[in-house]
């Protein structure tokens, strides 16, 4: 109860303040709204992402969840189609991940917390990206893989294990990370501890996803943590998730959008 009454009023404070194209005055803002936020997917542009979305909420099969992330605490069986329900993100957002990351320009791409796949395919599609995904619960995993291999990508590296291992592992291997997606353990500590690891290998026209920045008071003081660091100098409050630029010229400028 007491977490709904919290998303309750986080979202109230965010419809009163949230704005459309006609309040931005900032031209990089303008062009993110317009272009990349706003418009609605083309029908049939992920019809096959969409359809293997569609067949995860059908399937009542059961699997058992273990992992460190506030939606998983504990050890639990679950269906697959509630997991899909209330853990894969809209459509509509899927596809501005993928305008985001087009934007970019982004090649290298990490998305923390793999879940059945679908983001992971949405960014796969992206000419010349080569998608790293991490995910703690091998169960979960295990699904994504098969939904993976059902779309016939191969551009995609799934890595299962604790993220506190395998993302520094990761990361001291890489030259730079444009883009990236988190998504893992619910918690303050760890998701400024990913985005901190994160921006050892970010550059100026890189973009950060943080999801669920309004889940939790603990991960909505995240985001304003990662917000104010001192090397963000733009972000996007969508309310189900933030973005964060690393521009200098954007000169610390916030905005809450609406979607």
């Amino acid at each position: 109860m007491a977490h709904y009454l919290f998303r309750l009023i986080s979202f109230l404070s965010y419809w009163l303040e949230a704005v459309d194209e006609h309040s931005l005055h900032s031209p990089f803002f303008y062009d993110l709204y317009t272009r990349h936020i706003k418009p609605v997917a083309s029908p049939g542009q992920f019809a096959t992402i969409e359809g293997l979305r569609a067949k995860l909420l059908r399937d009542h099969h059961t699997i058992t969840v273990h992992d460190l992330g506030a939606k998983a605490k504990h050890k639990a069986v679950r269906k697959i189609s509630r997991i899909a329900a209330t853990s894969l993100s809209a459509p509509r957002y899927s596809m501005i991940f993928y305008r985001i990351a087009t934007a970019c320009n982004a090649t290298y791409i990490v998305e923390l917390g793999t879940s059945f796949g679908i983001n992971t395919l949405y960014l796969a599609a992206i000419e010349k990206s080569v998608v790293t995904t991490f995910e703690a619960a091998p169960a979960v995993a295990d699904i994504a893989a098969a939904t993976v291999e059902s779309a016939g990508s191969n551009n995609i590296q799934l890595v299962i294990g604790d993220i506190d291992k395998t993302l520094p592992e990761f990361l001291s291997d890489v030259r730079r990370v444009d883009f990236a997606f988190v998504d893992a353990n619910h918690h303050y500590e760890p998701t400024v501890r990913y985005f901190e690891w994160l921006l050892k290998k970010t550059h100026e026209k890189s973009a950060v996803v943080v999801d669920d920045i309004h889940y939790s008071p603990e991960m909505e003081r995240a985001w304003l943590t990662i917000r104010n660091h001192r090397l963000v100098y733009g972000s996007a409050d969508l309310f189900r998730c933030g973005i964060l630029f690393f521009d200098p010229s954007l000169n610390k400028q916030h905005v809450i959008l609406q979607v």
